[in-house]
């Protein structure tokens, strides 16, 4: 070999090895940068409970369910089923009230004081004894929601109840049915 092929085998060497680190590099960049801005998939996930995330502006709505053993394949125009829910005032100092509730599915009737206390909580349809409350969070009295029914409903599918709120206005929910929990004896 002579001293000018050395040369060139020397450079062809040095040009593959660059090429080479050129290659890891722009591979490197561009695999960091694939997930760069991106929105991690958890970060923007619902609950998997229906009618568990929402509510309007200072009114968190929680377990929002239809309350009603189905014993056939639907429960019949004029039945009458309950409306189960939580709503939370999430506002300090701001009282809000429920002023009613609509559904397509039937005539929706509240009774008892609907109104939100600020930091307050108003239990629906779970006569007057909520499971748990957080003691630093004092419940209001407890309304009743009955829906009579103008069109079958099933398990499975969810209804769209919109419940109207003196200041924080209108919210609308996809509500499943659930059976009543037994009576503990």
């Amino acid at each position: 070999m002579n001293r000018f092929d050395y040369r060139v085998s020397r450079s062809r060497r040095s040009a593959k090895l660059a090429m080479l680190a050129a290659g890891a590099a722009l591979s490197a960049v561009a695999i960091s940068g694939c997930g760069a801005g991106q929105i991690a998939q958890t970060a923007m996930q619902q609950s998997a409970v229906d009618g568990n995330q929402s509510g309007v502006k200072n009114v968190a709505l929680r377990n929002v369910h239809i309350q009603a053993l189905q014993t056939g394949d639907y429960l019949r125009p004029g039945a009458t089923v309950d409306l189960v829910l939580v709503a939370v005032n999430q506002s300090p100092d701001v009282s809000d009230k429920l002023l009613g509730i609509t559904t397509d599915i039937g005539k929706v009737t509240v009774s008892g004081d609907a109104t939100l206390p600020p930091s307050g909580v108003l239990f629906v349809g779970q006569n007057g004894q909520p499971k748990k409350a957080d003691d630093a969070i004092e419940a209001a009295d407890s309304v009743k929601a009955t829906i009579a029914l103008s069109k079958p409903i099933t398990n499975g599918p969810n209804y769209d109840v919109t419940f109207n709120f003196e200041k924080a206005g209108s919210v609308s929910v996809a509500v499943p049915i659930s059976a009543p929990e037994p009576a503990k004896h």
